[in-house]
Formats: structure tokens, C-alpha cells, sequence
């Protein structure tokens, strides 16, 4: 496929916000697209590299190239050339990621060149576009999307689904299924303002902690356990007192969902901090391991002796947990039978909040297993409101701060995959933050006016606040009210942050 049809689409796509021409617009270029063409196509609509970041900055790409006068790219050249691109280090790499970007730039039209730019740098948004491609590729297959959709959850990669979906059809689907050792995308939960909210919602429903640790799966497959992260990453190695508790249970063969987390010797658990520099360790990891121990808590199992497990009403999941945990090991939890017991849930969250997690997560006792889904059979319950926000730019600080980036400019995702500003903050931070955010930002910069620094949304932070309120200065018509941060999310790309959209409906308090 020819790179100037993708860039067609994808300016096509932002262009319109009615759910329905994106996926008539998606349909058809599936039904243009080879079987290889798609996981290159997919991230590129989306604004990701499949190689991740590339090390090429605004200065490279601002470098003037004659564009072609036809069309010559195609998808799969533009992403051989950014792979070599990714692959540049050591002496002489300046020079030859400009002699690359030049024989990218010089192959592509001056409309592919506007595309490239934008996607190298970031500012290729589509919003919550995975979603929409499912349906488009049921469309352009004569799929059923729901089939699309659970394919998708067991292969952990809609591009995978996607390659095989338009090489052997609507057929190739049952080939994806649940499988210990192959790690699906976790069940998400939404978030809701109140556990009386939530409990109103739901009706009987199991009130848990909320934990603020590393989400896990753990798999384990006789004397084999494979440990992953919410974004699938394989993190066993990191983890060996994980391992040790996965082949302590009685099981043989099983998936379980949950979160490591450290515990101080109180009891109480260490800062979320904490335990990320402790997963994110790869040095030294038995030293490590000894100095923050981390404990599996687990509030789910998706696969037991070779059962799947996903369908099942989470009652009957947690009785097999049940089964296969022991309490020590499983997070703790309150049934409630209705509004009417509201009081119970509410004693409850004060109960978690005063053992030091960071609130609840309300749980339906009928929902099957939804991977990879913020679907609302989850509501989660926090004591102050947070979300997770984009980073627009930064304001170079002053005083004790002078040269380090410290007033954030915060961003929510808007319907057409952008983002809208919904105020600044320079709280919350540590003089460690402020120097990890300072070299963080700089390598997403694309310009700086030497008073603020605009960078390519690359970066989630979770904000706390303490609410809204009406202003004329931002897009959306509201600012945040006493916004701090409370730490940055690397485990979430941007499209996962939190839009203007659900800030709203959480505030009808507030109508801009």
C-alpha cells in the first residue's frame, strides 16, 4: 500500500468526528490493505511507531527536503526506513539519522511529508482509534465485531488479529483463544464519584481494595510462571519472590490477575514509587528483591487447569480463586446486597483508606471477564478525584527552580484525538521529579521560546484536584481547581488518558 492513501485516510478520519464515516473510511482501506501492510497501517492511524521512540527531534525534521512529485512510498519502505532510523547509535549518528530522515523525506510527496512529520513528532491523534478499526476491519471482512473484539483481547494485539482476519477471513478467528503463557489485556475499571454511586449502579456487587501497586498476570504452567504487566510486557525475571508464591499454590495451570505492591515494616504499603523503581529494576535483582520485597495480591483468575474462565459470572471466578489462593494472598473484599447496604460499603473504603490504599473498586458479581475493556461493570472509588492527563508543555521555573521545567501544561483527549488544555501546575513535585521531568521533557521537545517548552504528547501524569470550575481561558470552558501531581503514569501511552468528556459527566456541576 502506497504511503499517500494512508495519509489520505488518516487526515479523512481527523477530519471527521461521526463514529460511523470513521469506520466506513477504516472498512475501505482494510480492503485496500495486504495482510502486511497492517501492522505498520494500524499504529501509523493511531500516531505510534511500531519501533517506539526513534530518537529523531524537531531540529532533524525541520530540515527542508524537496518532496516527489508521485507517489512511490509505500507503508512497508517508510517503516524499514524508520527501523534503520531506531537502530542509529554511537559516532557519527547525528549525520546519519539526518542522511536517513533525508532519504525518507525526499521519497515522499509534500502531503506524505506533512504526515511523517506529524507522526514522528507526535502530533498524529486519531483518539480512541483501536476501537473504531475492530469494527472497520469486521466490516471490510463481513465479521462479526463482537468476535473481532474477544480475538483482539486474546492475542493482546489488534494488529496480530488484523493480519490474519484479512489473509484467511472471518475463519481465523477461533484460532485465537485463551492460553496459559500467552497474556491477554486486563479488565479496567471506570471511575465513579462515590461507592453510593457505584453501589446504585451495580446493585449486589463486591466492594475490593484498591491497591496502588503493578498490576500483574501471572502465568504458570507446571514449573514454568511468566509474569506480565498491563501492557504485556514479560517482567519475570524482575520478579523472583512472584515466581516463588505462583509455584506455592496448589494449582498446576493458571492465569491469575493482580498487583505486586511493598509492604514497609508497619504492614502499610510503600509509596506507588517505591514499588515501581522496584519492578522497573533489572540490575542487581536479588539485592534489590531484598531491599523492597514486593508481595502478589490477586483479585481475579482468568484460566484454571486448562478451563477458561472469561465468561464466567465474576461470583463463580472468585469462588475458583478462591479455591486456588489462600486469603493471605487475595485481595480483601465486602459483599453488598444493595443501595441498602451502602453504609457497610461506605464503612469499608474507610477501612482500606485507613490501612493506606488509595480507595475501592466496585465490582459486579454477574460480568463476565471483559480484557482490555474500561467497561462498567468496575467502578472505581478515590477519596479525592485524579486523572490521567497529557503534558502540552512546560514553563521553565524560577528561584530554587530556575533551569529545571516545572509549570506543566495539562491536556484531556478530545473527541477528534486531540488534546484540549485544562490548566497548569508546578505542586506535588519533588526536587528528584523535577529533574526526571526536566531531562523527560526536553526529549519531547518541538520548540522552545526559552519561557515554555511545547512538547509532543508523550507523557501521562495522574493529577489530583479538588474539582472544577467555569473559565473562559481554556478550550473546554473549565479549569481544575488545586491541581497537584501525584506521580507520572509510564505505563500509559496517551490514548489512554482521561478525556474532557468523562471530566464533564463526572462534574454536571459545572456547565462550560
Amino acid at each position: 500500500m502506497l504511503l499517500t492513501r494512508l495519509a489520505e485516510v488518516s487526515r479523512e478520519v481527523a477530519a471527521t468526528a461521526a463514529r460511523t464515516r470513521k469506520t466506513a473510511l477504516l472498512a475501505e482501506l482494510f480492503k485496500d490493505a495486504e495482510p502486511d501492510d497492517v501492522p505498520v497501517v494500524i499504529p501509523y492511524l493511531a500516531g505510534r511507531l511500531p519501533q517506539g521512540r526513534i530518537g529523531v527531534g524537531w531540529k532533524v525534521l525541520s530540515r527542508p527536503v524537496a518532496p516527489a512529485s508521485e507517489p512511490s512510498l509505500t507503508v512497508r519502505r517508510t517503516d524499514a526506513l524508520l527501523g534503520e532510523l531506531g537502530a542509529v547509535s554511537g559516532p557519527g549518528s547525528q549525520a546519519e539519522r539526518a542522511r536517513i530522515v533525508g532519504e525518507l523525506m525526499g521519497a515522499a510527496t509534500e502531503d506524505e511529508q506533512h504526515f511523517l512529520r506529524g507522526l514522528l513528532t507526535g502530533e498524529v491523534r486519531q483518539g480512541a482509534l483501536d476501537a473504531v478499526a475492530v469494527e472497520g476491519l469486521a466490516r471490510a471482512t463481513g465479521a462479526d465485531p463482537a468476535d473481532v473484539r474477544r480475538a483482539v483481547m486474546l492475542a493482546g494485539s489488534l494488529e496480530t488479529v488484523a493480519r490474519q482476519l484479512l489473509a484467511e477471513g472471518p475463519g481465523a478467528l477461533g484460532a485465537f483463544r485463551l492460553s496459559v503463557g500467552s497474556p491477554v489485556l486486563p479488565m479496567l475499571a471506570r471511575s465513579a464519584s462515590s461507592v453510593a454511586e457505584a453501589v446504585e449502579k451495580l446493585g449486589a456487587c463486591a466492594v475490593e481494595e484498591k491497591l496502588d501497586g503493578i498490576r500483574v498476570q501471572v502465568h504458570r504452567d507446571g514449573g514454568t510462571v511468566r509474569i506480565h504487566t498491563r501492557t504485556l510486557d514479560d517482567i519475570t525475571d524482575r520478579l523472583p519472590e512472584v515466581s516463588t508464591a505462583a509455584l506455592a499454590l496448589p494449582g498446576k495451570r493458571f492465569i491469575l490477575d493482580g498487583e505486586v505492591l511493598s509492604f514497609g515494616p508497619d504492614g502499610r504499603p510503600r509509596s506507588f514509587q517505591e514499588t515501581a523503581g522496584r519492578v522497573g529494576s533489572r540490575v542487581d535483582v536479588a539485592r534489590a528483591a531484598g531491599e523492597v520485597p514486593v508481595s502478589p495480591v490477586f483479585f481475579d483468575v482468568l484460566s484454571v487447569d486448562g478451563r477458561d474462565l472469561l465468561d464466567l459470572p465474576f461470583t463463580e471466578r472468585h469462588a475458583e480463586l478462591a479455591a486456588l489462593v489462600p486469603e493471605p494472598m487475595r485481595v480483601r473484599r465486602t459483599l453488598v446486597s444493595g443501595p441498602g447496604d451502602v453504609p457497610g460499603a461506605e464503612r469499608f473504603l474507610a477501612d482500606t483508606l485507613a490501612r493506606g490504599h488509595e480507595g475501592v473498586v466496585v465490582k459486579s458479581l454477574d460480568a463476565p471477564y471483559s480484557a482490555g475493556r474500561r467497561g462498567a461493570s468496575w467502578l472505581k472509588v478515590k477519596p479525592v478525584h485524579t486523572l490521567d492527563l497529557v503534558v502540552l508543555a512546560a514553563e521553565y521555573g524560577h528561584g530554587r527552580r530556575t533551569g529545571k521545567l516545572s509549570n506543566l501544561h495539562l491536556g484531556a483527549r478530545t473527541p477528534d484525538g486531540g488534546f484540549a488544555m485544562l490548566g497548569k501546575t508546578f505542586k506535588g513535585m519533588t526536587d528528584a521529579m523535577l529533574a526526571w521531568q526536566t531531562l523527560r521533557l526536553r526529549e519531547l521537545a518541538v520548540e522552545d521560546d526559552g519561557r515554555v517548552v511545547t512538547v509532543r504528547p508523550g507523557l501521562v501524569v495522574e493529577i489530583a484536584y479538588d474539582g472544577l470550575q467555569r473559565s473562559s481561558r481554556y478550550p473546554a470552558g473549565v479549569t481544575l481547581r488545586f491541581a497537584r501531581v501525584v506521580r507520572y503514569r509510564e505505563d500509559k501511552r496517551p490514548e489512554e488518558a482521561d478525556t474532557v468528556e468523562a471530566l464533564l459527566a463526572a462534574h454536571p456541576e459545572v456547565t462550560p
